[in-house]
């Protein structure tokens, strides 16, 4: 034992000691929100460049809406009311006579323009807007830009055209203009929690309205952050582990440890380095949200099946890992047995958002109870705000342990033998039979 906590210290101090690892550290929560943050920072970076729309209104009842709407929208939202500097750019409505000899070359025209920098768009409304009936092309609003379908002025049209559509259509129907803004009052449906009861007082308690970082966010978080913590404790075991095979490293160490020895202080100092970063970024994370007062949004009864999870999903991989790492002779080797065995962490990055949407569902529940999958798979189900039956995330456990005793077991086997095998690409053939002879 004294020899493997010798294996396992080398390996954690190699590993924490060194530049790359504090980088890391500070990079890693920036990987996993770089953009949110980068929306955060450059939220005030707009182009404040003023943007030309020629309007093609066939309509004859939308231009001089847009006329009067655009002038309000400037007054309000170009300039800041404090400072009164440019913050958002001014919009230009051009309204230009249809071409109805023709309308193609019209547009070709426009597009031309938008082409040399002269326009910015130009929007084309059908003249059946105000009673959408017989072909579509003659009710359709049709926006051309360079780059459309993400284009802010687009939306700002599309939420100022059809309100005001929809009052004139109201007001042809005989209703009086004044309820119109009653009648197309929109009301949010509230996402709201179950009704409870208090267990110390027996009073039913209100539901708690929800919310989308609770819903999201949480679970989202903590299924990344067990992926990149599963990445840097176990994925470079099999790089290393093929590194020091082939500059006869291996050999030394094995002068004094087991094979068995070996293995487990490189999987075990791995977990450790994971650890260690878990540690960090949790109780980071507890103080910084108690700090600007959203304690209630941390999962204090997920934490510690995150740990469980974490530890098992590290010894499952590393072992694999380590065991393929001693059966290759050169990078290239290494290279191509990766993607396979990272297979366990990259498919539940496939299908997280169907698992996360229907967490109760029977697809979600067997991927969740099927063993290489459980850690990440039934993490962000106990972490989903729907819960799940009490029973599974006990179940999940009991078949993560027996399979990565299992799998620790065959890892152990073909790392003894292939650490010290030589020559010949890794075959799976010669795994297995390591695998069952030992």
């Amino acid at each position: 034992m004294r020899r493997v906590f010798r294996m396992v210290k080398r390996e954690y101090l190699a590993s924490v000691k060194t530049k790359a690892f504090i980088i890391m550290l500070v990079l890693m929560p920036v990987l996993m929100g770089g953009s949110g943050i980068a929306m955060y920072l450059l939220r005030g970076q707009v182009d404040t460049t003023d943007k030309q729309v020629t309007v093609l209104d066939r309509s004859g009842i939308v231009a001089d809406m847009l006329l009067k709407a655009v002038e309000e929208r400037n007054k309000s939202a170009v300039y800041d009311k404090k400072t009164r500097k440019k913050i958002q750019p001014a919009y230009i409505i051009d309204i230009s006579k249809p071409d109805e000899k023709d309308p193609q070359a019209q547009r070709l025209r426009l597009s031309d323009r938008i082409r040399l920098g002269e326009l910015h768009a130009f929007l084309e409304i059908g003249p059946n807007v105000r009673h959408p009936e017989g072909e579509q092309s003659t009710f359709s609003i049709k926006y051309h830009a360079k780059n459309a379908a993400v284009d802010n002025i687009r939306n700002w049209l599309n939420n100022t055209i059809n309100p005001y559509l929809r009052k004139v259509r109201i007001k042809d129907a005989g209703v009086d203009e004044s309820k119109a803004d009653e009648i197309m009052a929109w009301l949010q449906v509230e996402a709201m929690g179950l009704v409870s009861v208090d267990e110390e007082t027996g009073e039913i308690k209100e539901a708690k309205r929800t919310s989308e970082a609770e819903a999201f966010l949480v679970p989202v978080i903590l299924f990344f952050l067990m992926f990149m913590l599963v990445m840097m404790g176990a994925m470079p075991l099999l790089q290393t582990t093929m590194e020091e095979k082939t500059q006869r490293i291996a050999e030394v160490l094995l002068g004094c440890l087991k094979p068995h020895e070996f293995m487990a202080g490189k999987v075990i100092g791995g977990l450790a380095v994971s650890l260690t970063v878990a540690f960090i970024y949790i109780i980071g994370g507890i103080f910084f949200l108690g700090k600007i007062g959203l304690k209630d949004f941390i999962p204090f009864y997920i934490i510690p099946w995150f740990f469980i999870f974490l530890v098992l999903e590290i010894v499952m991989l590393g072992s694999l890992l380590a065991a393929l790492g001693s059966a290759c002779n050169d990078p290239k080797d290494a290279q191509n047995l990766t993607f396979p065995a990272m297979i366990p962490v990259f498919f539940p990055m496939f299908i997280f958002m169907p698992i996360l949407q229907e967490p109760t569902s029977s697809f979600a529940t067997w991927l969740s109870l099927f063993p290489p999958f459980t850690p990440m798979l039934m993490l962000i189900r106990k972490a989903a705000p729907v819960g799940i039956p009490a029973w599974q995330p006990w179940v999940g456990l009991v078949g993560v342990v027996l399979f990565t005793a299992f799998v620790v077991w065959v890892g152990g086997r073909i790392f003894r033998i292939g650490i010290l095998m030589q020559g010949g690409a890794p075959k799976l053939s010669n795994m297995i039979k390591w695998a069952i002879r030992g």
